[in-house]
């Protein structure tokens, strides 16, 4: 049975959400972009308010709410700005779900309680000035001394980077086995060698904090190996699985609001008499904006549906994401050409959209990554084999 009616918590979660980003954060957004200001303090309310935990079980100090919950917040979170759902991909699904999937018991309860109640805040770190898509190229590593594993490298191009507290992070334990060499470690930022950075004058999501971290023979614990030596590549790939899924719901958010706007200026906007929404050509942009996003929305459920059932998404999340990021930046362009030379300036937001929605092509997985793997599993020549710890189901009792 198929059923796209949203449950009754489901519906008061959209509208606590909807509530609190769009009368208390929405006002203050478009001078933290202008100004590229970063609030802290808006991170420590999603916390208090549940969003950084949504779908991390109650044992673990969440809401255990299902996965098609945490693509509600994040699409309500992206309607009023990319900033606001960056922070549940890298905290929620890129960090926190990857410790709640690939850490023991004794990491769970030492680290997943206080980032789902925003105490502390959490990021990802994978990307290197020379090690994007190409992961194998990484060039940070790990040599092991005693009861520590001694970490150097650097990371670039990391959100929260130079606010969050703890951070998963990718380095090589055996440089001789490319990515096969790669593990994955729980970091602290009062780890000693830690030190970090923001990067200014960004295009998009400039009232988020993005930068880079340094790591200069930073010791972590042993027992702060997440999963096992020689599975960092298969982590980071699940991890962005999830990040992956809240990019795409985010992109949807976006999405409408560039709707959104584009519908209210067309009734305010008269040309030949009459209101711009009377012209064919305008129904024409807007009628597509509705198209794609109704289609973006579905492949998210899909995906989402699968994740509440415990399968493996990696196929769905990946068209998800590749099919609503490009949704995202077509309906914020066509939004621009909607409100004419006012949608140049940044007296409309339908210009910080346009922003926003650009850099969703390029982050957890380029066009091109989603575009090669959908071909390969269409072909035949990629299919997923089952990992060591799959992302746990949810049922109401988590």
């Amino acid at each position: 049975m198929i059923n796209f009616e949203l449950t009754d918590e489901q519906k008061i979660l959209r509208e606590s959400v909807r509530e609190w980003a769009r009368e208390k954060i929405a006002p203050k957004i478009p001078d933290m972009d202008v100004a590229q200001k970063y609030d802290r303090g808006i991170m420590d309310e999603m916390g208090e308010l549940g969003f950084l935990g949504v779908s991390i079980p109650e044992k673990y100090g969440g809401s255990g709410m299902d996965y098609i919950s945490t693509a509600i917040v994040s699409e309500e979170l992206e309607y009023v700005d990319s900033s606001l759902r960056v922070v549940i991909s890298v905290h929620n699904g890129l960090n926190s779900l990857g410790i709640y999937q690939w850490g023991n018991e004794e990491q769970k309860q030492k680290y997943l309680a206080t980032q789902a109640q925003g105490k502390k805040l959490s990021t990802y770190g994978l990307t290197e000035p020379n090690a994007g898509s190409d992961v194998g190229g990484m060039l940070s590593n790990t040599k092991e001394d005693g009861d520590f594993y001694i970490l150097n490298g650097n990371k670039i191009w990391i959100s929260l980077a130079d606010t969050a507290d703890n951070f998963i992070i990718f380095a090589k334990s055996d440089i001789s086995k490319g990515s096969r060499g790669i593990s994955c470690f729980i970091v602290e930022r009062e780890f000693n060698g830690v030190s970090t950075g923001s990067i200014k004058n960004k295009l998009g999501v400039r009232a988020g904090n993005t930068g880079f971290i340094n790591f200069d023979d930073v010791p972590i614990p042993k027992e702060n190996l997440l999963g096992e030596l020689g599975e960092g590549f298969k982590i980071a790939m699940s991890c962005l699985d999830n990040g992956r899924f809240t990019v795409a719901a985010g992109s949807v958010g976006l999405a409408k609001a560039a709707r959104a706007a584009s519908v209210k200026y067309s009734k305010e906007r008269k040309t030949w008499g009459k209101e711009i929404r009377e012209h064919q050509l305008i129904q024409r942009l807007i009628a597509h904006m509705s198209r794609g996003i109704d289609t973006a929305e579905l492949l998210v459920w899909k995906a989402g549906w699968l994740k509440n059932l415990g399968r493996r998404n990696t196929r769905e999340t990946a068209l998800a994401k590749w099919h609503a990021t490009n949704i995202a930046s077509q309906c914020a362009d066509d939004a621009i050409q909607i409100h004419g030379s006012y949608g140049y300036s940044n007296e409309f937001p339908v210009e910080r959209y346009w922003r926003n929605a650009r850099g969703a092509r390029i982050y957890e997985g380029t066009d091109q990554i989603q575009e090669i793997m959908a071909g390969q599993y269409a072909t035949g020549l990629r299919e997923d084999k089952p990992l060591r710890k799959e992302l746990p189901g949810w049922t109401p009792e988590d």
